[in-house]
């Protein structure tokens, strides 16, 4: 009795502790080295465990993917605690978003136990292309959440991640969890062990070195900026301050004291989301006077607020994001498409309402959100770029179908609402896959958040972290093409899928013999 209560506990405590220990691969820790462990062991877990039921097939990814996205999303419960009527709710989404994130791994393991799973190489193949399937519709499903798939956990190793401009991040999402199952071929026979070890192994080497070699090739590909520069403004102003009433001068007057703006030099100003949370465009105009004094006609102003429109009788707000004259006039304007649920709008409104619920964010009446994103052009040099707001840069295949002619990329985020955790870390790995993929160098200002320049191969070349407040400065960038992934998409990833499918039937005729 008490061997079967101890096996019943184990099926829980495992996979629970096997997603907590898996979360410190991703950033800012970037141990990766740990998912080498823990994808064999997850596995072998599943393989002595998933004939005895569904639902223990079930619970053990479940609980994989709960403990998972506990350790690694603890911080969503911080934007909870800024106003007092959210603040009962903390122990509900800590425990809640992680559960419900969590069924989406559960049915990883649920569908493999469908397979007559053996401990040999096509299990590995079917294990890697239904979790990667999984992850991509979690990418999608519900407006999607594509947040810390474990293929972040290669951050750091950009020679690895190179190949994102080929084939995006599903797909190396998909080689990935294959690599990481590298240590499951102890229990293959010992010929079959030896040939599928060599070939993974010589699969990584020959991507690190293609990575190696792209990098070094592409560094010709830098060109200087010509008769202007950007200034991207970090200000760190905290978020508290704009629950105060009546200081929007003041914090008016800090940017421009960051941004120091010489009246003979043409430049661009970056300023990030959220650094005039509490102004909105028609009330920034009352300030038109002290941008006149401090800015010329040789600047432009780019950043985030919000805007208001009047549409058959009702009023619409939107988060976006504007280019300025130094008179405040608007060239240019992009309203954000992808909003955050809770966030930035409340869904099913209507009735939350009844329940005194808002959304998190400033104000009470939910975004709208915007119909469509196209190149905007700088006013100098016929430079253009992509904008993109906050959480808009973490959907691979997105930001696909750019004209040759863009060069940036221009994301502005606010992250003070992930507090000093590891939220803000985790934003900006998606930043640097973005580059790569998409081929783009990319602008980042964030208020409480990291700023950073990053070129088209995600090679940081100027970066402030989300404590220090300062400018960065840019004089080149990279000019380059389109990537075949930014030309084709995420179709490239059914295509290794199918390429998966087929290479299983092979591997299983070859496992008959």
């Amino acid at each position: 009795m008490k061997s079967i209560l101890i096996h019943k506990l184990l099926i829980y405590i495992i996979p629970f502790f096997l997603g907590v220990i898996t979360s410190f691969s991703l950033p800012p820790y970037n141990f990766l080295i740990i998912n080498f462990i823990t994808f064999p062991l997850l596995l072998f877990f599943f393989i002595c465990n998933f004939e005895k039921s569904k639902w223990i097939s079930f619970k053990i990814g479940w609980l994989f993917g709960f403990g998972y996205f506990l350790s690694n999303l603890y911080w969503i419960t911080h934007a909870l605690t800024f106003e007092e009527i959210f603040k009962p709710l903390i122990p509900f989404a800590l425990i809640l978003i992680p559960l419900f994130l969590g069924i989406f791994y559960g049915f990883i393991t649920l569908i493999c136990s469908f397979f007559n799973l053996k401990k040999n190489f096509s299990t590995v193949l079917i294990f890697a292309i239904i979790f990667s399937i999984i992850e991509y519709i979690r990418g999608f499903v519900l407006g999607g959440f594509p947040w810390n798939i474990i293929v972040y956990s290669w951050t750091n190793y950009l020679n690895y991640i190179q190949i994102l401009s080929l084939i995006g991040t599903y797909s190396l999402n998909l080689i990935s969890i294959t690599i990481f199952l590298l240590p499951f071929l102890i229990f293959f026979k010992k010929e079959i062990k030896f040939k599928i070890f060599v070939f993974l192994l010589f699969v990584l080497i020959c991507n690190g070195f293609y990575g190696h070699i792209k990098i070094k090739k592409d560094e010709k590909l830098y060109t200087e900026l010509k008769d202007f520069k950007i200034k991207i403004v970090s200000p760190k102003i905290s978020i508290n301050r704009f629950f105060q009433p009546d200081n929007e001068d003041i914090i008016i007057k800090e940017l421009i004291e960051l941004s120091n703006p010489n009246g003979l030099i043409n430049t661009i100003f970056i300023f990030p989301e959220g650094a005039l949370a509490g102004v909105n465009f028609n009330k920034l105009k009352s300030f038109k006077d002290i941008f006149l004094k401090e800015y010329s006609e040789k600047h432009k102003i780019i950043m985030g607020i919000n805007t208001e429109k009047k549409i058959e009788n009702s009023s619409k707000i939107y988060n976006s994001m504007v280019v300025l004259d130094n008179k405040l006039n608007l060239i240019n304007e992009y309203n954000k498409i992808k909003l955050v649920p809770f966030g930035e709008f409340l869904p099913f409104e209507n009735f939350f309402k009844k329940f005194g619920l808002k959304k998190i964010g400033y104000g009470y009446q939910s975004f709208s959100g915007g119909n469509e994103r196209k190149s905007i052009p700088f006013g100098f040099n016929n430079l253009n770029f992509i904008p993109l707001i906050c959480y808009e840069i973490i959907y691979s295949g997105k930001v696909s179908l750019l004209p040759d002619d863009v060069s940036f990329i221009i994301n502005i985020s606010e992250d003070g609402w992930f507090g000093e955790s590891i939220g803000p870390h985790q934003h900006f790995s998606h930043t640097i896959f973005r580059a790569i993929e998409e081929g783009k160098n990319i602008i980042r200002s964030a208020n409480n958040g990291i700023s950073a320049y990053i070129d088209s191969n995600g090679i940081i070349i100027s970066k402030l972290e989300s404590t220090k407040r300062g400018v960065i400065e840019i004089n080149n960038y990279k000019k380059f093409n389109e990537t075949l992934f930014s030309k084709f998409g995420n179709k490239i990833f059914f295509y290794i899928l199918l390429f998966y499918v087929i290479t299983i039937f092979l591997v299983k005729r070859w496992e008959n013999k």
